[in-house]
């Protein structure tokens, strides 16, 4: 007898997950009914749209403005040779095509900005940040904050990375980074470089802390930084505490809306 919710293609395609005693055919529906924001199709969004997709979340929105370029093609493992001057976001949305059927996609072939943020955010069941900048960290925080949507975020460099959850419970990006650094400080991708695996770990921690998030099971890395040194092939997760005086998640906060901030430069609120 197919389960309540799952075709029979449905049951065949996603029976070790409906086996699952944490899953089961309740929780696969779940999946298939739940949406994600995906802010990034690059190193990061590539693994997380691949195993979302593959897992059967029903609806990806998939954001980046930039079209894919021959350098990128040694980590971002959604798009191919053939995509080269194509948007990301068209590349990547019929790659989740040719991975499962099931799956809507939502192309927003842009920038997340102060004035899209809001309404991106409060469509989506979690919010994954594959972003690979500072701002877009920080506006996508303070946005998931105060629509009180989960995020996923994760972040590399050279042969390191980390992820963190932030939930509506739980402390946010600015008690981790009250402020981004100085400009130039931290070199990007393009200067600094970055292994080309490395994006694929972290983006499959953020597609699993997302599953995990629609499907209520188990414990996110909400008030954890986990902290991956591929070199070292070495793991660690450092606890992170709510700041009381966060200016969006605090006792007190500052941060009423988005419209508030000036996501460029430091990022800081002014006091």
């Amino acid at each position: 007898m197919t389960p309540p919710g799952l075709d029979a293609t449905q049951l065949d395609r996603y029976a070790r997950h409906v086996i699952m005693d944490d899953v089961g055919p309740d929780g696969q529906a779940r999946l298939l009914d739940g949406s994600v924001f995906v802010v990034g199709a690059g190193g990061l969004g590539s693994p997380v749209c691949q195993y979302l997709a593959a897992a059967g979340v029903g609806r990806l929105g998939i954001a980046d403005g930039d079209d894919v370029e021959l350098s990128n093609l040694q980590r971002q493992v959604l798009h191919g040779t053939d995509d080269v001057g194509r948007p990301k976001v068209d590349s990547a949305a019929e790659a989740v095509a040719a991975i499962n059927p099931d799956v809507t996609v939502d192309r927003y072939p842009e920038r997340v900005t102060r004035e899209t943020a809001p309404d991106r955010v409060a469509d989506y069941d979690v919010v994954v940040d594959a972003s690979d900048n500072f701002p877009t960290r920080f506006l996508l925080n303070d946005a998931c904050v105060l629509a009180d949507t989960p995020l996923a975020h994760g972040a590399i460099y050279r042969f390191e990375g980390q992820a963190t959850t932030v939930t509506p419970t739980g402390p946010c990006y600015r008690c981790l980074f009250p402020e981004a650094p100085p400009a130039g400080e931290i070199p990007d991708c393009a200067e600094a470089g970055v292994l080309g695996v490395l994006p694929g770990t972290i983006g499959a921690i953020q597609a699993t802390e997302a599953i995990k998030l629609l499907l209520d099971v188990g414990d996110s890395l909400a008030g954890r930084l986990l902290v991956y040194d591929a070199a070292a092939l070495s793991m660690e997760t450092v606890p992170i505490r709510r700041t009381p005086d966060c200016p969006v998640c605090g006792d007190d906060p500052r941060i009423d809306a988005v419209s508030d901030v000036g996501y460029d430069g430091r990022c800081r609120i002014e006091q």
